[in-house]
């Protein structure tokens, strides 16, 4: 049996990070997987555990995906929602540690990249989670929730109005329906003078 590849992402884990929320469509490159044969029960067992974080049972998720992870160690999926599950109960080593395993088996790995930029971001250490958000976005171009955090965390916490400018121009040109990205780059053209 093959590992269903989805990942779980929790609405509101980070004011302005609400680009991972749901069932957005991916453009940028993830790795096929399809290949990778596992158990049953591990598969179930990681399937349940997104039934435990969209209800808000971190401990349970975070006991699951344990479980899962000593199994099955070939994935990033259980590493990243574990990471994330960590971060939702203030284990912030933990999910640093996850998200890490998760880019050494894939280093790639947009979403890995973009949720351990996002916690570094949060922690106060923005030149590392620049360099993380710049370097995937030259390996995942169009991956629209990297080039929004790295708008976000230009402009809110870097202030550098261009490289703001920039990404959220990027994303709008990517993403024209998102009205919050479009009120942001008009609000940024407006304090750049542009």
């Amino acid at each position: 049996m093959q590992i269903i590849l989805r990942l779980f992402f929790l609405p509101g884990l980070v004011l302005f990070l609400t680009a991972c929320a749901g069932t957005q469509t991916v453009t940028g490159k993830i790795s096929d997987y399809s290949t990778v044969r596992i158990s049953g029960s591990v598969n179930r067992d990681f399937e349940r555990s997104l039934d435990y974080l969209a209800e808000a049972e971190y401990e349970s998720a975070i006991a699951l995906l344990q479980s899962v992870v000593e199994r099955e160690q070939r994935l990033p999926a259980p590493y990243i929602n574990l990471g994330i599950a960590y971060y939702r109960v203030g284990n912030e080593k933990g999910a640093e540690d996850a998200f890490l395993r998760a880019l050494a088996l894939d280093e790639k790995h947009p979403v890995a990249t973009n949720e351990l930029a996002a916690l570094y971001r949060r922690q106060g250490r923005f030149v590392d989670a620049r360099h993380i958000y710049v370097h995937a976005l030259s390996e995942n171009p169009e991956y629209l929730p990297l080039i929004k955090n790295l708008g976000i965390l230009c402009d809110l916490y870097l202030q550098d109005l261009q490289c703001a400018l920039a990404q959220f121009q990027q994303y709008v040109q990517l993403e024209p329906q998102d009205r919050d990205v479009s009120i942001w780059l008009a609000d940024l053209k407006r304090r750049a003078g542009k």
